[in-house]
């Protein structure tokens, strides 16, 4: 064994199992030795499984290298990846477990946000997100968007049982979790499927490229190179029985059973049609037949895509002809025009309503898998009126007898309106996405709504109101939330507008996008978006052209906000004091303020008398109240109150971190008079010194 393993316990111990993987491996090692995370914090265990092609030496090489992270033990060759990585395991001292396959490479900050993640959640597994390299199709579903706790039942996790993840070693060692030597493929699986069903928590970090997965140019990564059905069997028998004995009977469990339908299974029907010795075939399909009738039930059946039931019933029936066409059929990428007929639609497959195969329609019925496409191409709100364009329709059905309809749900259920749109020609979209086969030419749309009157003629209450597309094309309906898919020119921050109703109140309305999947909402009232956080004030300043006046700035995201609308109110105790008359107002809506207060009138005028008065800025208009304290500026000196002769002093005071300010003024008469005696003392001292 190369290396050292007396140094402090590691954050993570990255197993890798090698078997002839030059010349992949030495940038799989040094993607792990330049992890942000630290060596220090790191080991890097690689086991040799009696590689014959150069890599026992660029690994003891590697090792010399690095000989701080790097430890290599040599065996000889097992025959499958579970016991390199359970030698891996054994030596392992890590609080974290990381197994990369030595075709892969890590991001540079993998580890670093993976281990961050466990911590800051207290994960018993982390996904990272993957990337394809060399045309590998990599899992993407459960990828969508960072994940602190997912859970199994309802994310996509389960999809990906491979073991290329961070796993808590002393959950594995509770467990006593290590790979099947026995399995040719699907080892992974068990201990996979076990980890998940028993973490306490499971985090998916995907905002960045964690693991590169790479399909070799020999094509000799372990997975593509299994074949035969039995193999497959095998493995899935045992996921079949962990399943029953760990998870109760139900819809819970039925989730998990389907991806292994949906993927496993299916995938074995492949290799079965590429069997050449009967036997073999045979019994290979007796047990398929079996798994078929135990676990996909018809309500499973129901939820697996079209193709994958029609090659199930061809299964179940013994057809192996016809199954060997459809897959052929399918994986040849080709695709005919869907048939479309009394509002289902249906995939044009090998044996579609062929009478002399008898296959039924319900193995042909693609109308569920049938999403809305859309986009979003201008929201914009004036006054009180919502405009929406775009275009949407359902995917492989023309839009010939197409209508569209915008609908308003508010989200706790209080209450769901609908607006037809008109149409709008996109004869472009045809030529973009239409496949050579279908017509999308209808698909546009375009509509105006107003708040004010959306609710049967009523305002729209204050709530949550996400829009939703629905449309209906030659007897098909669907609905979709929209949003999601926009022009680049349209903002997606949130954009407060003050609007006004026919009885005079204003209502604050923000259209914004939902987090993480950017779906468009109508926050009615300041459900989310509180006037609050788009009105700020920056700071006071006295002004250098008009002595005694008082510059407020601050900043806006409010559309819709007028000069009037703002003030500025002083209070002392319990007095309040309204600043309006005394202030000019400078606005551009949404962007900055600036509001000139001529303290020196307001003293004079009375309006401000001696005492210490606290400012702050309010928005007035009917039905809304907002009040906005001025910040303290430390820098902000005393001034002189004066403007045609003496008037007064304001003296800036903090208060909790707030400004007040001490106005004082001076008696006119008592200042002439008190300059008459000081004249007076000047002439008593000159005419002294003449005598």
């Amino acid at each position: 064994m190369s290396g050292e393993l007396d140094r402090a316990l590691p954050d993570v111990s990255v197993i890798v199992g090698a078997y002839n993987a030059m010349p992949y491996l030495t940038r799989c090692v040094t993607s792990v030795v330049e992890q942000t995370l630290g060596r220090e914090r790191l080991e890097l265990i690689v086991i040799d499984d009696g590689s014959t092609d150069g890599t026992a030496a660029e690994l003891d090489r590697l090792a010399a290298e690095f000989p701080d992270a790097v430890h290599v033990v040599h065996q000889e060759n097992s025959g499958g990846p579970s016991a390199p990585r359970n030698a891996g395991l054994d030596l392992a001292r890590g609080r974290y477990v990381f197994f990369l396959d030595a075709d892969d490479y890590l991001g540079p900050e993998a580890l670093e946000r993976m281990v961050a993640m466990a911590d800051a959640q207290g994960s018993d597994v982390v996904l990272g997100k993957m990337v394809g390299v060399g045309g590998r199709g990599a899992p993407q579903s459960m990828f969508r968007r960072n994940q602190p706790k997912a859970d199994l039942f309802t994310s996509r996790v389960y999809w990906t049982l491979s073991p290329l993840k961070l796993f808590r070693r002393d959950l594995i060692e509770r467990l006593g979790l290590r790979f099947r030597t026995d399995f040719r493929v699907g080892e992974d699986q068990p201990f996979v499927a076990m980890a998940y069903l028993h973490a306490a928590v499971i985090s998916v970090v995907a905002d960045y490229d964690c693991y590169y997965w790479v399909e070799r140019d020999d094509g000799n990564n372990v997975t593509l190179t299994t074949r035969g059905t039995h193999p497959r069997l095998r493995f899935l028998r045992v996921m079949f029985d962990l399943l029953s004995r760990e998870v109760e009977a139900g819809p819970r469990r039925d989730l998990l059973v389907r991806r292994h339908l949906e993927i496993d299974l299916n995938g074995a029907l492949v290799h079965l049609v590429r069997e050449t010795e009967p036997d073999i075939r045979d019994s290979a399909l007796t047990e398929i037949r079996q798994m078929l009738d135990a676990w996909c039930t018809d309500e499973l059946g129901e939820q697996l895509p079209a193709m994958t039931r029609l090659r199930f019933h061809l299964a179940r029936r013994g057809m192996l002809e016809e199954l060997r066409e459809v897959i052929s059929f399918d994986r040849s990428g080709r695709r005919h025009k869907a048939v479309i007929d009394k509002g289902r639609a249906f995939g044009a497959y090998p044996f579609f309503r062929d009478p002399e195969r008898g296959v039924p329609d319900a193995c042909f019925d693609i109308t569920e898998q049938l999403p809305v496409r859309h986009h979003l191409a201008t929201v914009a709100l004036t006054g009180t009126e919502l405009h929406l364009s775009g275009h949407a329709y359902i995917h492989r059905v023309d839009t010939t007898e197409t209508a569209t309809e915008v609908l308003l749900r508010e989200r706790s259920g209080a209450g769901e309106y609908c607006f037809p749109a008109d149409a709008l020609a996109t004869p472009a979209l045809t030529s973009a996405e239409g496949e050579g086969i279908y017509d999308y030419d209808r698909a546009g749309f375009t509509l105006r709504v107003d708040v004010a009157t959306a609710a049967d003629g009523r305002p729209l209450p204050p709530g949550l109101w996400d829009v939703f597309l629905s449309v209906r094309s030659q007897g098909i309906d669907k609905e979709a939330r929209f949003g999601s898919r926009c022009a680049d020119d349209v903002d997606s921050r949130p954009q407060l507008h003050l609007t006004r109703l026919d009885d005079g109140a204003t209502r604050v309305v923000t259209p914004y996008f939902t987090k993480p999947y950017g779906n468009l909402t109508l926050d009615i009232g300041e459900q989310k978006h509180r006037l609050s956080s788009h009105l700020k004030m920056n700071k006071a300043a006295w002004a250098d052209s008009v002595p005694g006046t008082l510059e407020l700035t601050g900043s806006t995201g409010i559309h819709g906000l007028a000069p009037d609308d703002l003030t500025v109110r002083a209070t002392r105790g319990g007095d309040s004091v309204e600043l309006g008359a005394f202030l000019d107002v400078e606005l551009s809506s949404p962007g900055s303020f600036t509001l000139r207060l001529d303290l020196a009138r307001a003293v004079r005028r009375r309006r401000l008398t001696p005492g210490d008065w606290e400012l702050a800025v309010q928005l007035r208009r009917p039905g809304l109240a907002l009040t906005l304290p001025v910040p303290y500026n430390p820098a902000l000196p005393d001034a002189r109150l004066r403007r045609h002769g003496p008037s007064g002093y304001a003296k800036p005071l903090p208060h909790q971190g707030l400004l007040a300010l001490r106005i004082s003024t001076v008696d006119a008469g008592a200042a002439v008079r008190r300059r008459l005696r000081r004249i007076r003392r000047v002439l008593t001292a000159a005419r002294n010194r003449r005598v």
